[in-house]
């Protein structure tokens, strides 16, 4: 089975620069999207043989998720729980026979760390939710995280500890969900493999000279790590400020 998330920064403005031509070659049976920015109705994809499901953001332009799947899911669930006011269109979940698929859009904890102590309450919630669906099938966990987990996914991580995306608290909550039984794909494949990202800023010549940080991700529960073949960054994919990742998995 083959899986793609995208933070695709706009999906109207993507569309634009290629994302129907790479969504037709790549031929995910999952694909997921992250800050789809648009309200219903605002775009129309013609996806044959896809069903498409969409959370979108109360806030006009704003966030936004969306998941395209060529097997009809069980249900389909968005947010994150009853417990969390989830007004952002962040999380949409789909279940399967063998797996649920978790769609995210983890909250910016903004470059002045506002909005830290709101990301970590929805950290808290989040992995409270995957607790409810790991009690009943395994779990993977996919999208735009918002967070470097360890200094080998960014490139500068001595001048950015305490930024936005690699504080010692979201770094610590990817480090909490690793250890109570998930795995991050990439790095369970490729433990050492560096200079490989998937967001670049745009300013610059930063993208040319690959000064990014890897903050999409495929998590799957520890029972699934066996049944992960693959994970491609598709690093020379444009269209937005982060790049595809593409998972194959044995479901």
């Amino acid at each position: 089975m083959k899986l793609v998330t995208w933070n695709v920064n706009g999906i109207r403005a993507c569309v634009k620069k290629g994302f129907l031509e790479f969504f037709q070659e790549t031929n995910a049976d999952i694909f997921c999207l992250q800050e789809t920015k648009l309200q219903e109705g605002q775009i129309q994809l013609e996806l044959e043989g896809y069903h498409q499901f969409w959370n979108y953001a109360e806030r006009k332009g704003y966030s936004g998720t969306a998941v395209f799947t060529k097997n009809e899911p069980l249900s389909v669930r968005y947010g994150i729980g009853e417990d969390f006011e989830e007004l952002e269109g962040r999380a949409i979940t789909l279940e399967f026979e063998d797996f649920f698929l978790l769609n995210v859009y983890t909250p910016n904890s903004k470059r002045d760390l506002s909005r830290l102590a709101y990301r970590l309450e929805w950290e808290k919630q989040l992995q409270e939710y995957m607790k409810s669906l790991e009690s009943i099938k395994p779990v993977i966990y996919c999208g735009d995280l918002n967070v470097a987990h360890k200094e080998i996914d960014l490139k500068n991580p001595k001048t950015n500890i305490g930024n936005s995306g690699f504080t010692v608290e979201e770094r610590a909550e990817m480090t909490n969900l690793l250890n109570v039984g998930y795995v991050d794909s990439f790095r369970y494949l490729y433990p050492d493999r560096t200079d490989v990202y998937t967001w670049w800023s745009y300013m610059a010549k930063v993208r040319e000279r690959n000064i990014g940080w890897r903050i999409d991700y495929f998590i799957v529960s520890t029972q699934l790590e066996n049944q992960i073949e693959d994970v491609t960054i598709h690093c020379d994919t444009l269209g937005s400020d982060h790049c595809p990742v593409e998972l194959t998995i044995k479901l």
